[in-house]
């Protein structure tokens, strides 16, 4: 699957409000102030940076996207056969992480 099939999969899974919010991405997003709206926001407008095809149970993505001026990256494991996605993590990207573009992830970081 190419990358634009890869979001298309991954939007249509959201607005079909297929989505499974996992406990330890609630815990961060309350911390990091981050709503559902935004990740849904994230995930309309967003990009696929990275690919995680050898993930278990399900292979990952990094979708990178905005939320009114915030720049946010949401981990999406999908199921593609049960048709729904799972937010692992979500976050704003930093300088120490990632290079000026906020997509290359800086190496040994």
């Amino acid at each position: 699957m190419d990358e634009v099939d890869i979001i298309e999969s991954i939007q249509d899974i959201f607005y079909r409000s297929r989505v499974k919010w996992r406990l330890h991405c609630q815990q961060r997003m309350s911390e990091r102030g981050i709503s559902r709206q935004d990740v849904k926001a994230v995930i309309k407008s967003g990009e696929v940076i990275c690919e995680y095809t050898d993930d278990k149970p399900y292979p990952s993505y990094l979708v990178m996207g905005k939320t009114g001026s915030r720049i946010i990256h949401a981990l999406i494991a999908v199921d593609q056969v049960g048709g729904c996605c799972f937010v692992v993590t979500v976050y704003e990207p930093d300088l120490d992480h990632f290079d000026t573009d906020l997509k290359t992830r800086i190496k040994g970081k």
